[in-house]
């Protein structure tokens, strides 16, 4: 065989190529040895192709066959046949390849765990080896999907008119938010560049020198703490519009979404996608990012509760706070009296003290409050509820209403996960407007911009930037999908005076806003369109288009937990002479 070349199959091999000859390159996944009759299952990321060999195969091919073992890597050439045994759990389980010849192109040492999907194998080990964990078909399938997906981002953007420009990775430390990851400069010795948190000041930039439609498939970078949908470097897909509004900018986004699902999934999503407001969102669902696939809405008893009976309610309200509740049809009998103490603990979690309830059963009631209440108010209850026979009643209440929200919307998606109200390939989409423009940080003794510092007030709310922090609303907009964030955006401030008034409002002095983002403002002056935008997380998108459970299953080489990466060794020390031509000096830890 003098050849690699594969032929290029337009799909996998089936019955209708029987008797075309053809040439497979792999590696081998099982091999089957049963003595004058091997049977070898080549893998490639296309799929899987059984290679056969029999009496009628020439000595060195078969000798070779023998010889192969796991991942091995292969070229063979042959004809195409019917198998005798069909799978039908293969694509090409239809046909086989009678080998003519055979070369064993790589050999293999034992690999640590199993090639295949299912395998019990601890994720240390399968990140520790990835190359060999990416050579598992749902991996490859993730990674594909990922390449589609951002093929669609482009080809629909471009469509749309917008231009794929390159932002700098070396960029200005201006510290607002996440911690920066920084670059120190051997030709500056004692400062740093900083690796982007996003592109953001760039793509504003892009908007005041003329590019209206600018988008980037773009990497990020952000010290913090990881989770399941947390990477130390991410990327996404960022768009910026010149002349926009919100409307403008949800229509653009709204027909990529509908192309990626159409495209990737053959799910037709419905458009116009929902829109709830952000208070909306909190009341009804305890989430600015909610799960509309099920029920389970929060219900406010805050009128019934005040000044009741039962002081953990009554002196919720007095404090300001609030007594909310969500009704779960047929829980009284699905969530047993014990998982009601698991649920109490649960709860906990996000701060709530405890958890009211009241079961409703065929033979009565039973409540772990209802005698400190008036029949009155305990019918008031239950008819607020909505609460039938069967059903189960859970309570929080706190001084705080953000420990209520944040308790029983997580508490929502628990039950909704144990009654089994979660449909598998159900896909629901919503936006989220109108955000609040601040959050009071109690570590920073101030308030700080939920979104970012760049983020337009509500259209009427400009003057509450520096009087009524706490009430201020903006123009920013999340998209959800199944209780997931998957990006976010705003209409930016486009001219000097208002971002001047923004930065006062988080507490900046005139120097220090100027010497982090004196280049932006002085931008401002030169005429900047309105112009808004948003970003994807393209990780967290995959991953919810392939079902997977975290990010990490959608990058190729990611970070774990303590952001280390345990294939390379990153991050690793470097020699003291690159320190000292940098002039950094180390210091052993604390």
């Amino acid at each position: 065989m003098n050849s690699y070349a594969r032929t290029d199959w337009c799909g996998a091999p089936r019955i209708s190529d029987a008797g075309r000859e053809t040439t497979v390159c792999g590696w081998v996944g099982r091999r089957r040895d049963l003595g004058r009759l091997i049977f070898i299952d080549l893998r490639d990321r296309s799929g899987v192709l059984q290679l056969a060999f029999d009496d009628s195969t020439a000595e060195d091919v078969f000798a070779a066959a023998s010889a192969a073992r796991a991942e091995y890597v292969l070229a063979a050439r042959g004809v195409l046949r019917e198998r005798s045994a069909k799978n039908p759990e293969l694509p090409t389980g239809d046909v086989e390849l009678e080998v003519r010849e055979l070369r064993i192109l790589a050999v293999s040492e034992t690999p640590p765990f199993e090639i295949a999907d299912g395998a019990d194998v601890n994720d240390a080990l399968r990140l520790k080896y990835r190359y060999l964990d990416l050579r598992r078909p749902s991996m490859q399938r993730a990674v594909e999907l990922r390449h589609r997906v951002t093929k669609l981002a482009r080809d629909y953007f471009d469509e749309q008119g917008f231009l794929e420009i390159e932002t700098p990775m070396l960029t200005k430390s201006t510290p607002e938010g996440a911690r920066d990851y920084l670059v120190p400069s051997r030709a500056h010795p004692g400062r740093f560049y900083a690796l982007p948190q996003s592109p953001q000041q760039y793509k504003q930039l892009l908007m005041v020198a003329g590019f209206d439609r600018y988008f980037q498939i773009t990497r990020c970078f952000r010290d913090e703490d990881l989770r399941a949908d947390r990477q130390p470097e991410f990327t996404q897909i960022d768009i910026e519009m010149s002349f926009a509004g919100v409307d403008d900018v949800i229509a653009v986004n709204e027909g990529f979404l509908k192309r990626v699902f159409a495209e990737t999934l053959g799910v037709e999503i419905e458009l116009p996608i929902m829109r709830l407001k952000y208070r909306e969102a909190m009341e009804r669902f305890g989430s600015d990012k909610p799960d509309t696939r099920f029920g389970l809405e929060l219900v406010d008893i805050g009128d019934i509760a005040r000044g009741c009976g039962f002081k953990v309610f009554s002196e919720a309200m007095a404090a300001g706070g609030g007594v909310r509740l969500i009704n779960v049809p047929g829980g009284a009998s699905a969530i047993p009296r014990k998982q009601i103490d698991a649920l109490t603990d649960f709860v906990k979690a996000y701060g709530a003290k405890g958890l009211a309830w009241t079961r409703l059963t065929p033979d009565g009631a039973s409540s772990s409050y209802s005698k400190f209440l008036t029949d009155d108010e305990n019918a008031a209850v239950s008819a607020r509820a909505g609460a039938r026979t069967g059903d189960l009643t859970l309570i929080v209440a706190d001084a705080s209403e953000s420990v209520v929200f944040a308790a029983l919307g997580a508490l929502r998606r628990e039950c909704a996960g144990r009654l089994g109200l979660i449909k598998a390939g159900e896909y629901k989409l919503l936006w989220v407007t109108e955000f609040p423009m601040f959050e009071y940080s109690e570590d920073e003794g101030r308030y700080v911009a939920v979104h970012h510092p760049f983020t337009a007030p509500l259209d009427g709310d400009e003057d509450k930037l520096l009087g009524d922090k706490g009430g201020c609303r903006a123009k920013a907009y999340d998209i959800i999908l199944n209780g997931t964030e998957l990006g976010g955006g705003s209409i930016r401030i486009s001219t000097p005076q208002m971002q001047e008034r923004m930065f006062k409002a988080l507490g900046f002095t005139e120097e220090d806003a100027r010497e982090r983002f004196g280049h932006l403002i002085t931008a401002f002056r030169y005429g900047a369109p309105p112009h808004g935008g948003l970003a994807y997380g393209l990780d967290r998108l995959v991953m919810l288009l392939c079902g997977a459970d975290s990010i990490r299953d959608v990058i190729a080489f990611p970070k774990v937990q303590n952001a280390s990466e345990l294939m390379t060794g990153a991050p690793g020390e470097v020699a003291r002479e690159q320190l000292d031509e940098l002039a950094i000096k180390t210091v052993a830890p604390a």
